[in-house]
């Protein structure tokens, strides 16, 4: 096992959990505000940090974290859908269209301008936390195998 990987591997979970503090925060925000017809732009502003927020730990989870893990674990690198789908038989995750599902929400996310549809992505969001927070505990639990790699010296 590489020493470099394992350092950045340490490198990208603060930037992960970081990433996730800052979605908690947004999570909690919105979710007090609720899902409406019609919000102010105080609540909008607040709605479109948690998107940005939520498209941003993912990315970190999924194109990051998860790609290095495969580099870690000796694996040949596939598509994003071979890489979640490996997550999920190790335990990772619980269910790999979920992530799936969170990946293509992420892309919504940077591709969508229609008021309608965002207020629909708004609540795809706030449903979605939860089960990425669940990711971030999961994904700590398994990288504790590399634990004693990854000890500072």
């Amino acid at each position: 096992m590489s020493k470099e990987y394992l350092q950045l591997l340490k490198e990208e979970m603060k930037l992960l959990e970081g990433a996730m503090t800052a979605l908690k925060h947004s999570y909690d925000a919105c979710t007090l505000i609720g899902i409406k017809d019609n919000y102010g732009l105080e609540e909008l502003e607040r709605f479109e940090a948690l998107s940005s927020r939520f498209a941003r730990a993912s990315d970190i989870f999924i194109q990051k974290i998860l790609r290095l893990i495969e580099e870690i674990d000796l694996e040949s690198p596939g598509t994003v859908r071979d890489r979640i789908n490996r997550a999920e038989k190790k335990g990772i995750i619980d269910a790999a269209e979920d992530l799936i599902t969170i990946r293509n929400l992420r892309n919504d996310i940077a591709h969508e301008y229609m008021p309608e549809v965002i207020k629909e992505i708004f609540k795809s969001v706030l449903a979605y936390c939860p089960y990425l927070f669940k990711c971030l505990n999961s994904l700590k639990q398994y990288c504790q195998k590399y634990q004693s790699e990854m000890k500072d010296e």
